[in-house]
């Protein structure tokens, strides 16, 4: 089953990204991942305040991507796979999209303004040959007609 890996933040261009994602696996028979990226806690000195950290980071990714899977089943009928993976957000993705042959593109949402996010710029720049599957950058300019539209 072809299916859309979707990276979410709290951003509007992550929201768009998701919609599109959404869009594109309800008209072609496919599905949705839907992975939220927690970055590891910088390193603080006492190990319970920095585990209470992590499991602070944790609990709000998961929230978040719990929010996006119910927009998806309610908008497009979808019931998104989830995953939440702490680490080197680049590392993350390029581990998930080699271990899952499934994933047929990545898509991820560029601000409307100012630079892109490192997953951009890391997935479009250099090594934007060596991937094993197309990547979709969603731009944030679009509104979500024009997504919709598009997708």
């Amino acid at each position: 089953m072809r299916t859309y890996l979707a990276v979410v933040d709290e951003t509007k261009e992550a929201e768009l990204a998701l919609r599109f994602a959404a869009r594109r696996a309800a008209k072609t028979g496919g599905a949705v991942l839907v992975l939220a990226l927690i970055e590891p806690a910088e390193f603080v000195q006492w190990g319970g305040v920095q585990a209470t950290i992590e499991e602070e980071a944790r609990q709000r990714a998961e929230a978040l991507v719990a929010a996006a899977a119910g927009t998806l089943v309610e908008e497009a009928g979808i019931r998104p796979s989830i995953m939440v993976r702490q680490g080197d957000p680049v590392q993350v993705v390029r581990a998930l999209l080699a271990a899952h042959d499934e994933v047929a593109a990545l898509v991820l949402g560029a601000a409307a303004s100012g630079a892109p996010g490192p997953l951009v710029s890391y997935f479009a720049g250099a090594d934007a040959g060596r991937l094993r599957c197309p990547i979709m950058i969603i731009p944030g300019s679009l509104s979500a007609e024009e997504v919709d539209r598009l997708s």
